[in-house]
């Protein structure tokens, strides 16, 4: 059984885990920024999401593209590689440097 994590047009996944820190079926929340990315590396349940931004330079008047990455975690009931594209969510800190969590493939 999975909860309403409060995002329209997200599918659960359908695998089952036992994960606290997974928001279908653990306790964790999304609140915040929502935002796709594509996965760069997994490591350890952890991974790597990178995802262009825009950045307006006022000297050209023109608009540059850059590159973020940011470590999300990645629930064991979602099976994700390296290459795929995925929807990650805002949530608490779950450590030092995780505030985010993989939310669905897409």
């Amino acid at each position: 059984m999975h909860k309403n994590i409060g995002i329209a047009d997200v599918s659960p996944p359908e695998k089952v885990c036992n994960d606290k820190k997974c928001p279908w079926h653990g306790e964790i929340r999304i609140h915040g920024f929502v935002f796709k990315g594509k996965v760069v590396k997994i490591k350890y349940r952890i991974a790597k999401i990178e995802f262009p931004r825009y950045v307006y330079i006022p000297k050209y008047e023109r608009y540059e593209v850059r590159r973020s990455r940011i470590k999300a975690y990645l629930p064991s009931c979602l099976d994700i590689k390296e290459g795929d594209t995925v929807l990650i969510g805002e949530t608490r800190p779950l450590s030092k440097t995780i505030n985010f969590v993989v939310i669905n493939k897409i």
